[in-house]
């Protein structure tokens, strides 16, 4: 069993940045990926980010490319998404997840075997 704990979310002008965490604890950290789901209100779950179990290779949805980073400390069992030149759009709900296999994590919400709570992100205008 892994537990996820995100925290950092909170309100941003359009154009400023925030840092996510995300805090895991249960079996080894660097044994899974780990990503970003986002939801904004009405919207379905949809695929931010993901990095692979060593940290060398990450994937970004076009919308958040160039703009979010992702980064993990296996020794602390953190994972972090930077996000600059945040937009309205980024308003959302922002899951923190962890699976063996980023390909999992990259190709749909469905079968990703742990989810944090969230953490709100709201970019005023």
């Amino acid at each position: 069993q892994v537990q996820l704990v995100e925290s950092g979310g909170g309100l941003v002008q359009a154009g400023g940045s925030l840092r996510l965490s995300c805090a895991a604890s249960g079996r080894t950290f660097s044994s899974y990926a780990m990503g970003w789901f986002r939801q904004a209100p009405g919207k379905e779950r949809d695929f931010v980010v993901a990095i692979s179990k060593s940290g060398s290779n990450t994937l970004y949805a076009d919308s958040v490319k160039d703009r979010f980073t992702i980064s993990r400390d296996n020794a602390k069992n953190t994972v972090y998404l930077q996000m600059n030149s945040l937009k309205p759009d980024d308003t959302a709900v922002y899951y923190c997840v962890a699976h063996p296999s980023i390909a999992t994590i990259t190709r749909s919400y469905n079968g990703i075997d742990y989810w944090g709570k969230g953490t709100l992100v709201t970019v005023s205008s």
